[in-house]
């Protein structure tokens, strides 16, 4: 079935979708704040797709009027960072319209974030917000007009806000992604399916040194070494311990399948091919790159805090937590997107997953 797809954004997932959306029949309108950032790709005529059947232009539809872009869609997909997920729900509240899915992939539990955020702002539709546990992609754009996808997701583990419309988002998920949309019990869930919070923080923290030192450094390669494969495996092991505390079931989608088999949500040993593309070996900056400021600074507190909040001892997510505050200088506890700053730190357990299966009124 062809749907009406909205993009949102211009990272290298809204590249991304945009071109494989497209590409796959149906209608979609891409849509980012500013017409000029656009330019590349009209002089263009379109996006350089380049993946493993070669490279073509993949003519797309854009524009900078948010309500051109979501009339008549039904799939809004926003693959930009969690940072940037308030102002977005605020631009969406009086646009949005009943029957409307918005997926985030992925979300850090930002599918009830902008919910409530659109509720309070006055929007009534009978909307959905999903999220997932990765980017569809493993990509990087290539300039201002292209993009080169490494892989694709295989699976593709999603919540909904709120849980009542799960059928209806899945089913729309399902036909624009290829991967296995496989529905969780609720958004929370899906916010503790997100790898960004597991795989880069140790990344990032335990390779400082050379980071700061060379001019490029692949995290992936030179810096996933077996000391931060470890560490990686225990702060995984707490993501899952919270989510059995919370009484989600498997399958938990273990970081150690990302390296060791075909099982995880890009599948066919997609670290492999990561490494190989060689598009992650880069220059980082741990203040203000996106692994840092999304994935620690957003991503790894909300972790803590909604380990804190079930109950479950979370040492080392703590632990890196405050060591990235030390490094960068900001107080990553008291961030944006806690259950604190949420203010959800003192909702029962059992109360907050009412709302997540009925909505917020």
């Amino acid at each position: 079935m062809s749907l009406k797809i909205a993009v949102l954004g211009g990272g290298n997932g809204s590249y991304a979708a945009a071109a494989d959306f497209v590409e796959a029949g149906h209608e979609v309108r891409w849509w980012r704040r500013r017409s000029a950032d656009f330019q590349g790709v009209r002089d263009n005529d379109g996006i350089d797709l380049i993946d493993h059947a070669g490279t073509r232009t993949v003519p797309v539809t854009t524009t900078d009027d948010l309500a051109l872009a979501l009339d008549g869609a039904q799939l809004i997909v926003a693959p930009t960072p969690a940072f940037a997920q308030e102002d977005l729900a605020r631009r969406l509240a009086p646009l949005v319209a009943d029957g409307q899915v918005i997926y985030l992939p992925p979300g850090t539990f930002g599918s009830w974030m902008m919910m409530k955020i659109m509720r309070d702002a006055g929007c009534s539709a009978d909307v959905s917000v999903a999220e997932t546990g990765t980017l569809p992609w493993l990509c990087r754009k290539q300039g201002d007009a292209a993009v080169r996808i490494t892989t694709r997701a295989s699976s593709l583990p999603t919540g909904v806000m709120p849980a009542r419309n799960t059928a209806h988002a899945i089913a729309l998920i399902s036909e624009a992604f290829p991967a296995e949309i496989g529905a969780l019990d609720d958004a929370l869930s899906g916010a503790l399916m997100n790898a960004g919070p597991i795989i880069h923080p140790p990344l990032i923290l335990m390779n400082a040194g050379p980071i700061e030192h060379f001019d490029r450094w692949d995290i992936h390669n030179e810096g996933t070494q077996p000391a931060i494969r470890a560490v990686h495996a225990a702060l995984d092991g707490e993501r899952m311990a919270i989510r059995e505390a919370l009484g989600y079931a498997g399958p938990h989608f273990p970081l150690d399948d990302h390296y060791n088999t075909s099982n995880w949500m890009y599948g066919n040993l997609a670290h492999d091919k990561l490494v190989g593309s060689g598009d992650w070996h880069e220059k980082l900056n741990l203040h203000d790159h996106r692994y840092m400021s999304e994935d620690v600074g957003l991503g790894l507190a909300f972790l803590v805090s909604v380990g804190e909040w079930a109950g479950v001892p979370c040492p080392v997510a703590a632990g890196l937590l405050a060591i990235a505050s030390a490094a960068s200088g900001t107080d990553f506890r008291a961030g944006p997107r806690t259950m604190a700053a949420l203010g959800l730190a003192e909702v029962p357990v059992a109360e907050l997953q009412a709302q997540l299966r009925d909505g917020i009124a």
